[in-house]
């Protein structure tokens, strides 16, 4: 079983951890993180492009002109999609773009997510990361002692002294451990959790 040094925010070795083998030395299925992923982004999509077909658009109720003699073709209604102002014919309308991800798939694909971070040695713990203010400066000083440059932060519980002293930094993201997701842990270069947020994802996966 893989060991670990837990820190405090000053990068000074407050224990030795031991990471679950099933959770975060588990066999890493590609085929399943591009799975999750692609549903998590398709989940994010609005869906709410929207045109109108040759029933919606105004007008119409009158033949623009007479069927024979003109010697242009033959139209029965300007709400052709041919002709400027018509309809649209094959246009997008509103619709749900989420996809169904199996809890156990789900489950697979978060251990292979965390494996991988483990075995590239991402990973790093910490026993608090609470802030005593909310300012940018101090979040940067505790980042700064912990070699931390884009990483995603797993607490237990919603820091808000945390979550505004990230807010305005691109490479940081902090969510709790019940929010985690693999898109998130991939998107960030490293993976940061608290002692009380590993013992809870491990007790999850573990299963």
């Amino acid at each position: 079983m893989a060991t670990m040094d837990l820190y405090d925010k000053e990068r000074k070795v407050k224990a030795t951890v031991e990471l679950s083998e099933a959770v975060f030395g588990a066999e890493v299925k590609t085929h399943l993180l591009h799975h999750v992923v692609v549903a998590h982004l398709a989940a994010r999509r609005s869906g709410t492009a929207s045109t109108k077909t040759r029933s919606d658009v105004s007008g119409g109720g009158k033949k623009p002109f007479r069927q024979k003699g003109t010697g242009r073709a033959r139209m029965g209604t300007t709400r052709s999609p041919l002709l400027r102002g018509g309809g649209t014919v094959f246009g997008p309308h509103p619709r749900d773009y989420g996809m169904k991800v199996n809890r156990k798939v789900m489950k697979a694909a978060l251990r292979s997510a965390l494996s991988v971070k483990a075995k590239e040695g991402k990973l790093v713990l910490v026993d608090d990361l609470s802030l005593d203010t909310p300012k940018t400066k101090d979040f940067l000083k505790v980042a700064g002692a912990l070699g931390l440059s884009d990483a995603l932060i797993v607490t237990d519980v919603s820091y808000e002294n945390l979550s505004l002293g990230i807010r305005n930094l691109k490479g940081f993201k902090a969510v709790s451990v019940d929010a985690v997701n693999v898109y998130d842990i991939l998107a960030h270069d490293q993976l940061v959790f608290t002692r009380p947020a590993l013992d809870k994802i491990t007790e999850v996966l573990a299963k």
